[in-house]
């Protein structure tokens, strides 16, 4: 199938979702996307083992076509780059630097600390369960699950009417630890290829390397894209040249081994503050918004949909399905530790909203991102262990919690 053909379905499904959702649902869009591709899925999952006939020709069909979609390089190395930038865009530079040492511990020890704790516990169940896995596979999906993702949590966040101070913490959080998380993922695959690479100093070399790379290449193409902005007055040659800065700066960032999340978050930080405020009018501002709003729409219709299909690739067998629910409260456990700890440490300087441990436990959501990254995974057992005990983490995050947090904020039981 050509890739015009998928997009085209990809879109036709998000539209047709999209509409009975906004006509009769009344959801959240990308909760509301994910659960109607998810039931789907479901419903031609259940029609193909009931039936040899018709239905399990229909089933057998979808799921080749779903299979046939690189889903983990479709986000990773194409709709990654757009979407964080568009969620960068409208974050301010101000509300971030007041809560820089909280992101700063969320997103770097907080990620690390969840990737052994989650490791840790995960080997110890899939032991008890008869599925063992090596600690480095129990590493990685440590690594893939525990940064919180940008695209499900700012989403939500629109709707959820948290305090602002918890809503740029967890909104920084979601950004940068998103790059963090996936540098250290890497890293781990690196030495799970190539047991030589497990030197302290050379992995302490790759994370620097991606980590302060991208941050790097950020601030190198926020500060020429906005000596470019500020040179003209024309809003169809600066959105063209936003364009550039991501797909260009992402190409550059995988071509130089730098973290291409990373560069793309920094440099849509300074184009969406530095850019708005001092080399754009009025009319380029509100042309500029129109199109990344669009963009962020779309893609985010696009994922969700893709998210839900995913399903219908993963092997449900009796043992992973446990492995993968109880997955769901350890990975939240992990996520109390990790996110309560330096909360309250912090709190002896300065004061956090009132049930603050429980929205950035509870609001920390994990989505597409987490999915690619276990389907990037080389093929075997571990792969489909991992791949299933992640979705269904994912899936619980973005329909159970992702649906609640809103009440939780409002002060309801969460």
């Amino acid at each position: 199938m050509e890739l015009f053909q998928i997009l085209a379905i990809l879109i036709t499904l998000a539209a047709a979702f999209r509409y009975v959702n906004h006509r009769f649902l009344r959801m959240p869009p990308t909760i509301a996307l994910m659960l109607m591709s998810l039931v789907v899925s479901l419903v031609l999952l259940g029609a193909g083992r009931a039936s040899e006939a018709f239905s399990a020709g229909i089933e057998r069909h979808v799921r080749g076509w779903v299979e046939r979609i690189d889903f983990s390089k479709l986000l990773l190395e194409g709709m990654l780059g757009f979407l964080l930038f568009a969620g960068a865009l409208h974050v301010d530079l101000n509300d971030l630097a007041d809560s820089r040492w909280s992101i700063g511990t969320f997103a770097t020890i907080g990620v690390l600390g969840s990737t052994f704790a989650v490791a840790a516990m995960v080997r110890g169940v899939t032991a008890l369960l008869g599925l063992e896995l090596a600690w480095i596979h129990c590493l990685l999906l440590g690594a893939l699950i525990s940064p919180t993702d940008p695209i499900a949590v700012l989403g939500i966040l629109k709707r959820a009417g948290a305090p602002k101070g918890l809503e740029t913490k967890l909104a920084g959080e979601s950004l940068f630890n998103d790059g963090i998380g996936v540098v250290v993922f890497l890293t781990l695959l690196g030495i799970a290829g190539d047991e030589h690479a497990a030197r302290p100093g050379h992995v302490l070399g790759l994370f620097a390397l991606e980590a302060g790379g991208g941050v790097a290449l950020g601030l190198v193409l926020g500060y020429a894209g906005y000596r470019v902005l500020k040179s003209v007055d024309n809003y169809g040659v600066e959105i063209l040249v936003t364009l550039a800065l991501v797909m260009g700066g992402y190409s550059l960032a995988g071509a130089i081994y730098a973290s291409g999340p990373l560069a793309m978050v920094v440099a849509g930080l300074l184009i969406g503050n530095h850019g708005r405020r001092l080399a754009m009018s009025k009319e380029v501002r509100e042309h500029l918004d129109t199109f990344w709003e669009l963009i962020d729409e779309i893609l985010n219709a696009v994922l969700f949909v893709l998210i839900g299909l995913e399903v219908l690739v993963l092997r449900l067998t009796g043992w992973y399905l446990l492995a993968g629910l109880i997955a769901i409260p350890l990975v939240l456990l992990a996520r109390l530790a990790t996110v309560g700890i330096p909360v309250r440490l912090l709190a002896l300087r300065r004061p956090f909203a009132p049930r603050a441990i429980r929205i950035l436990t509870w609001g920390g959501l994990r989505g597409g991102i987490s999915v690619a990254l276990a389907l990037s995974l080389p093929a075997g057992p571990a792969r489909d262990l991992i791949l299933t005990m992640t979705y269904i983490v994912v899936a619980f995050s973005i329909l159970v919690q992702g649906l609640t947090v809103k009440r939780l904020v409002a002060g309801g039981p969460g």
